[in-house]
């Protein structure tokens, strides 16, 4: 079960649950997977609605590890989620909002 408190969001894919966090060792994976210098402009895009698709997957890729998956990217290529890619944006945005405890995806903080 993902605990919020824990900065954890849920994510079923393929039928499976799994539990997402944006740790240490996930967010420098992050940064290097991106094309940007720094976290901040990703933040940035996630709060004004700019951001694109490698943006959402970086995050879901990142999220993943930082919960213990052992996959590739290439693996969500396919992957069935749950909700669709509007789901896969909003996990995506409240692992920024609890890491960072920026307004990403909604300006009070809810995603």
């Amino acid at each position: 079960m993902a605990n919020p408190f824990a900065c954890e969001v849920a994510l079923t894919m393929d039928g499976q649950r799994h539990v997402l966090k944006l740790t240490l060792g996930a967010l420098a994976e992050l940064e290097a997977g991106l094309g940007e210098d720094t976290l901040v402009a990703l933040i940035r895009r996630f709060e004004s609605g700019a951001f694109a698709s490698r943006d959402v997957l970086a995050l879901i890729v990142a999220g993943l590890r930082g919960g213990g998956w052992q996959g590739q990217a290439r693996d969500l290529l396919c992957a069935d989620i749950d909700g669709g890619p509007m789901e896969a944006a909003r996990v995506a945005a409240q692992l920024l909002v609890l890491a960072f405890g920026t307004a990403a995806g909604g300006g009070d903080g809810d995603v």
